[in-house]
């Protein structure tokens, strides 16, 4: 019986320890929690744990560039990025350090990257065209110039494929109406002769990258 006691205290023990670590790791303001607990435990409330959100509200995260995403938390730790949703959910996190965020994008640029539902052919047409070859009569350059022959994105340069169409629709209004993205003056030049349809069309070809396009695969990227 002694022994039988002693193997439940050493349990009680066991289980109470586990519930203090788990409330010390969910101390997000803590330096000394790892990145990858707070992606794990925070990020993904709304970005999903592999970093593919449901919502198109909040950007799907995984496969995205390590130095984008690094960026985007500096901007807003610092309060940089003004947009509405910036600040709505994003201005919290004042706390992380250098490390934390720095561990928090390399979590998610390692998670695989996935391409959402084709939509309407003939738009996605249309975003194929204005994506690998711009619009000359408007002064529009071509995606593909920046984020990649796949879609996959380079260093600040953002992974678009597979993202939600309406957050990229979204994202490219506040660029042309707004200076509320710190970084954003080579898209604002992009942006601004560019029709709402333009950029409906252009968002619906990057989150689907239908293979037929022949320059995108649904392969993951590894980061």
């Amino acid at each position: 019986m002694k022994k039988v006691a002693q193997l439940i205290s050493l349990g009680m023990l066991l289980v109470g320890s586990a519930c203090h670590d788990i409330e010390r790791s969910r101390s997000v303001d803590n330096p000394a929690v790892a990145g990858k607990t707070i992606a794990l435990q925070v990020c993904s409330n709304c970005h999903g744990v592999n970093g593919v959100s449901v919502s198109p509200t909040f950007p799907k995260l995984a496969g995205q560039q390590r130095e984008y995403l690094m960026n985007q938390l500096a901007d807003f730790k610092t309060h940089s990025r003004v947009d509405p949703n910036a600040k709505r959910f994003m201005w919290g996190f004042t706390h992380l350090s250098d490390g934390q965020i720095e561990e928090i994008a390399t979590y998610f640029a390692s998670q695989h990257a996935i391409l959402g539902e084709p939509g309407d052919p003939m738009l996605i047409d249309e975003g194929q065209k204005i994506y690998t070859s711009g619009l000359s009569d408007k002064g529009v350059v071509a995606c593909v110039s920046c984020h990649g022959q796949r879609g996959e994105g380079a260093g600040p340069f953002p992974r678009l494929a597979g993202q939600h169409a309406d957050y990229i629709e979204k994202q490219l209004l506040i660029f042309q109406h707004s200076d509320d993205r710190p970084r954003g003056a080579p898209m604002k030049a992009v942006c601004t002769n560019m029709s709402e349809h333009d950029m409906r069309a252009v968002a619906a070809f990057v989150e689907a990258f239908p293979q037929a396009s022949g320059i995108a695969t649904t392969e993951p990227t590894d980061q």
